[in-house]
């Protein structure tokens, strides 16, 4: 039973993992190359699917996290999963402070409406963004290590 817990945890932080990095690294830089209206129109979309799917996520993440450092407590790698659910933790926190802020505020965009400084806003979630994605790359890498 705790070897499927493992797995079920690696799997879902794995693929919030690859689905955050594909937000920064390939989905952000997609809508930044169209014109501007299209752009914040695009990362408004996404900030709202996105902005509703992720906090399940990263709690379901957390949680997995968190069983199976206790019931993995007395076996090796322990350590390492307590890490990463701190690390998962953190993540959550600078969503919180850091990110929803942002994009509670730009979700409801359009080119109508949006603030003259709305593109330094996108640029300050993407630097907050790439810390996150930074933090949860080292989580799952932990959890891949205990695993192993």
């Amino acid at each position: 039973m705790l070897d499927t817990l493992k797995v079920l945890t690696l799997v879902v932080v794995g693929v919030m993992v690859g689905v955050e990095f594909s937000v920064a690294f390939i989905v952000n830089r997609i809508l930044g190359a169209l014109p501007d209206d299209s752009y914040q129109l695009g990362r408004a979309h996404g900030g709202r699917m996105l902005g509703a799917l992720m906090p399940f996520w990263y709690f379901t993440s957390l949680a997995l996290s968190a069983v199976w450092a206790i019931a993995g407590w007395h076996q090796a790698g322990a350590g390492l999963v307590v890490t990463a659910a701190a690390l998962l933790v953190l993540s959550i926190l600078m969503s919180v402070l850091l990110l929803v802020p942002i994009n509670n505020r730009s979700k409801t965009w359009t080119p109508e409406n949006r603030p003259a400084d709305w593109r330094e806003q996108s640029d300050r979630w993407d630097r907050f963004h790439y810390g996150r994605v930074a933090v949860i790359v080292a989580a799952f890498t932990l959890l891949a290590t205990a695993l192993a």
